[in-house]
């Protein structure tokens, strides 16, 4: 990408996850997957892991549609303290039976720096939340946990504070960092966040960080996912992080948002085309897992 003064000058001082001529881009590696070497990486499953069944049903369908990597929460960062909180180290557990099953690897997500050691045995990409991007503690340790990190934009962060939140955790001495635009808290209230898309071009040119997005918490309608993953696609992200169930009717967290597999199933068909115009296409869909006790 053509270097704009402006910008490089604005985020320079983040050196350590700033875009240099000697080191344009990274590519970060997630077990066998690389996210920022030119697959658009999919990252999908439910907002909250809710019972084995639930896990092991969505990883199955998600696999077999394209993704790479299973989402699920263990640890749910509610607003209110009724809602459901997480199944906590048995919903760990669980994501690892499913990885187990399917050969998915696992995102989800840790919320204080006394987890990070307990979510590290069991996760393969550490998921900084959008409440905790500027939870300072918590990066420090994460850039000693030995795993990658996903760090999701705060909603109502600049740019210059999500990179300023990457920088803290490569200073601690990680740099396998990858940022996700989640879309950001505005005036208008149609969607659940609105998507700033132009993030995502801004910091593939001043950043060496590979860059997802997060249609699902950007729409919070799903019938708006599948179009934002296109956009997203368009504008050369790296990879998506979407919510899908089971049954979204059901879920115990972000039913409104979460495709079900079918509705999954179509929107990585649809992102085909999408993917050709930039000359980069996904993995092949595997005719069927050819799994144990996956039937």
């Amino acid at each position: 990408m053509t270097r704009i003064s402006q910008w490089n000058g604005q985020f320079s001082c983040f050196d350590l996850v700033a875009r240099t001529q000697d080191n344009p881009g990274s590519v970060v590696r997630v077990g066998d997957i690389e996210i920022g070497g030119g697959e658009l990486v999919v990252m999908a499953g439910p907002c909250a892991v809710e019972s084995e069944f639930q896990v092991l049903e969505t990883a199955e369908a998600v696999a077999e549609a394209g993704a790479r990597i299973l989402r699920g929460g263990a640890y749910k960062p509610r607003s209110s303290p009724y809602s459901f909180q997480g199944l906590g180290r048995e919903g760990l557990k669980i994501l690892a039976k499913a990885r187990a099953v399917t050969g998915l690897a696992i995102v989800t997500e840790v919320m204080t720096p006394e987890d990070v050691p307990l979510i590290a045995e069991y996760a393969d990409l550490m998921q900084v939340g959008t409440r905790s991007m500027e939870n300072y503690a918590l990066l420090d340790a994460l850039g000693r946990c030995g795993r990658p990190v996903l760090l999701k934009r705060g909603m109502t962060a600049t740019l210059t504070e999500l990179l300023q939140s990457a920088q803290i955790i490569a200073a601690a001495g990680n740099p396998d960092i990858i940022l996700c635009e989640r879309g950001i808290r505005t005036f208008e209230t149609a969607t659940r966040n609105t998507l700033d898309i132009a993030a995502v071009p801004v910091l593939k040119t001043v950043s060496r960080l590979p860059v997802i997005v997060d249609p699902s918490h950007a729409a919070g309608v799903r019938r708006l996912v599948p179009t934002l993953a296109r956009a997203a696609a368009v504008v050369d992200a790296d990879g998506l992080l979407v919510e899908v169930h089971p049954c979204p009717e059901r879920a115990m967290s972000d039913g409104n948002q979460s495709l079900n597999p079918i509705e999954f199933r179509e929107m990585m068909d649809d992102l085909q085309p999408y993917l050709a115009l930039r000359g980069r296409v996904r993995c092949a869909r595997p005719e069927r897992l050819h799994v144990a006790g996956v039937h």
